[in-house]
Parts: structure tokens; sequence; C-alpha cells
């Protein structure tokens, strides 16, 4: 069985949760009926949830919030499981949302929507590891019932319903077209998640909505361009409060960041740090998207080594979501260019060969996969040794030779027929 605190893509529960099939026998009604119900959602239990039981979300702070005993002591970094590609589905409020979101049997959107992504996941070829989760959505505001938000390629789809899920899923995600009765938006800014699934864990639950509220009032008293919701459950309970940060870089390239055992007191760090100058806070850190357990755990240990040598730093420039090692980016761009790579590459941080001259992705299981077109793809460029370097000046400088010898000659025969 999976390790139910790592986050598991494909599940709106996590990892220890399997993604329910659709009823055939369920009623399927109206759109509206997508968004609307009686009463709170409906789930398939009201049992412990994960680590800490299921809860609405109140509770003691020195047993479930900042305070309680184990914050902060558990090890962050290699707890994000590889993806490549998450969605988000705006969907009411994590007040109503039951423990298990996917299974609540009158909400048939994302019960619909996990199950037809659990069922193309094979055929998913953008990316291969892609991950559903739940956000504050409520009509008539910027994250309307229904909307969809993908990242890293930071767009939005409006109003989808439960009669769409299927197409969507089919042109979207599986063909990597558009969606044509909907309309693709274009996201700005950056994106905060904070889960805040209460009735799935007590401490999501106390810690998510004080976090959401700091993130708010510290972005809005900046003047920053941050959107921050409440999400549902991401996987780590043990690590609330757990953050999940996208933030465009100045070559567009998006990534996420996953934060655990955040507190109020951190968020202007995060803000100021992460967001405004594209800093990693080693100290709370989890992870990323893009990149193994393994490969979070060693880029981690390289961040924190003495003096920073070799240098692994979030990018300021660049993505704005890689990591740099001696100035060549993992799991994204490169000194040489958007869509290369120095030979540094995150596979090379497993000690597999990264080959010269092709293209890669990684597959359904996390490995690296040879692929003839894929956004996802990294071209490899090793670089030139010295050798090679000279031997190309030496070659510029025997054709100056040769063309400036044609001149001569070509001055001459003129001067030749004048006389």
């Amino acid at each position: 069985m999976e390790d139910p605190n790592a986050a598991s893509p494909i599940a709106l529960s996590g990892a220890d949760e399997a993604v329910l099939v659709p009823d055939s026998s369920s009623q399927i009604g109206t759109g509206q009926g997508s968004y609307q119900n009686e009463g709170l959602l409906s789930g398939t239990g009201g049992g412990a949830g994960g680590d800490g039981g299921s809860g609405s979300g109140g509770g003691n702070d020195a047993e479930f919030g900042f305070q309680r005993p184990e914050f902060g002591q558990g090890k962050l970094a290699g707890t994000v499981q590889m993806y490549e590609r998450h969605l988000f589905l705006c969907y009411k409020q994590p007040e109503v949302w039951p423990s298990h979101v996917e299974a609540a049997e009158f909400d048939r959107l994302p019960r619909l929507l996990a199950a037809a992504l659990t069922g193309r996941k094979a055929d998913i070829k953008k990316k291969a590891r892609t991950r559903l989760t739940l956000c504050e959505g409520e009509d008539g505001t910027e994250s309307s019932n229904g909307d969809v938000l993908i990242f890293p390629d930071m767009i939005r789809y409006r109003r989808l319903t439960h009669f769409d899920v299927d197409v969507f899923v089919e042109e979207v995600l599986v063909k990597n077209n558009e969606w044509f009765p909907g309309v693709v938006e274009p996201l700005t800014g950056s994106y905060v998640f904070v889960c805040a699934h209460g009735s799935r864990d007590k401490r999501c639950g106390v810690c998510g909505p004080e976090l959401i509220k700091r993130f708010r009032e510290e972005a809005k008293e900046r003047g920053l361009q941050v959107s921050v919701s409440g999400c549902s459950h991401i996987g780590g309970h043990k690590y609330a409060g757990n953050v999940i940060i996208f933030s465009k870089g100045a070559d567009g390239a998006v990534a996420g960041h996953w934060y655990g055992y955040v507190s109020p007191d951190d968020v202007p760090l995060l803000l100021e740090q992460h967001i405004g100058r594209g800093e990693v806070i080693a100290r709370l850190w989890r992870g990323q998207m893009g990149l193994t357990e393994d490969q979070q755990k060693k880029v981690q240990e390289l961040r924190l080594q003495p003096n920073g040598k070799p240098e692994a730093t979030a990018a300021a420039a660049g993505t704005g979501s890689a990591v740099q090692l001696n100035g060549c980016s993992v799991g994204a761009g490169c000194c040489q260019g958007p869509g290369f790579s120095c030979g540094r590459d995150a596979a090379a941080l497993e000690g597999k060969p990264t080959g010269n001259g092709t293209e890669e992705k990684y597959g359904g299981d996390g490995k690296a996969a040879t692929t003839g077109k894929s956004s996802s793809a990294r071209k490899l460029c090793a670089m030139p040794t010295w050798f090679e370097r000279w031997e190309r000046e030496d070659t510029y400088a025997a054709l100056a030779v040769a063309a400036a010898a044609v001149s001569v000659v070509v001055a001459y025969s003129c001067y030749r027929q004048m006389r």
C-alpha cells in the first residue's frame, strides 16, 4: 500500500483512497445539478480521515493547529509524488465538502471528472501524471462553480458540467486540443492553494482557514496579484498547513512548489521570497511538480550544502520553478535557452544516462521515456569541450583566410583588366 502521507496523482482524496467509478444507476439531471444540491454534499462515510480523523474544521489549536506537538517535526523534502499537470475544479466551499468528495452520491461533477481521469490516464499523453484537486467555487466570483484551472498551462475553462466531462477529458487532456464549448482564458499572476479540507482531517480544517485569511491580508497589503483559495486534500495531513504555490517565471514557465508546516508567521516570507523573488524557502519545502521524490531529496541536499556549492536555488529568472544546479536547470529550462538542458537535468540527479540530441518525457512510472513530441520534452545539449570550441574557431579562421585570398585574386584581376 502506498504511503498515506504522500501526495498521489489522479485522486481527490490522496493515495489512501481509490477514485470511485460512477454508479451507472445514478440519476443524471440538469447542468445546474452539477453544482447545486439539497443541503450539504453527500459523502460515503464520516469516519476517520487520514491521520487525524474527520472533523468539521473546528478543534483545539493546541491539539490540531500550529501549536500541536508534532508541528514542524517531520522531514518535508521528497513527500510529493511525481506529477506534471494539476487540475483544480472550482466547486463549492471547504465547509460543505465531505471527507471523500469524489464519492458524493449526488455531486456528480467531481465524481465523474475523477472517474474519467482515472479511466483515461493511459491515454493522457501531454504529461503522464495528472492530479485533480477541488478548490473554492462561488457563482458570481472570479472562480465560479464548474471552472477548471490547469497548471502549468496557466489557463481556465469556464462552467464545466457533468454532461461535458468525457468530451473535456478527451479534447483537453488526451488530444491536447481546446474544448470548444468552453472558452479558454489565460491566468495571470500567482496562485496559492491552501489545504482546508476539515472534514478529511482536523489539522487541515484548523490550519487552512487561518492561513488563507493571512495570505489574502498580506497580499492585499503588498498590492500583489495573488489568487488565494482553499483546496481539498492533497496528501500529507500531518504536514498541515499545506500550501501549493504556482508562480510564473520570467520566461513564462510554471511549476507548483509545495510547502508544509506553514504557519501564519511564514506567510510574509513566502510572498516576499518565493512569489516576489522566486526563491525557495528550504525549511518548508516539500517538493515540486516535475520531480520524483528521490530527485526532490537530492535537490534539497544540494540546496542545503555549506556555502551553497553546488548552488541549488529556485530560479528567480528563467522558469521561476526550476531548481538550478551550478547555473543549469533541473526539470525545466537551461542556461542554453528555453527547452534545453546542459546534461545536468533531473535524470542526471538519479544517475540515469541522459543521452544527447534526444527528447525525453516522464512516463506513468516516473521514468524517462523517449518520445517524438511532447510539450514537456527536453532537448539535451552537452556543453562543448575546449577542443570543440578550438576546432570551431580554427575553422572560422580558415574560412576568413580563404575569403581574403579570393578577394585579393578578384581585385588583382580587375586591376589587370583596367590596364
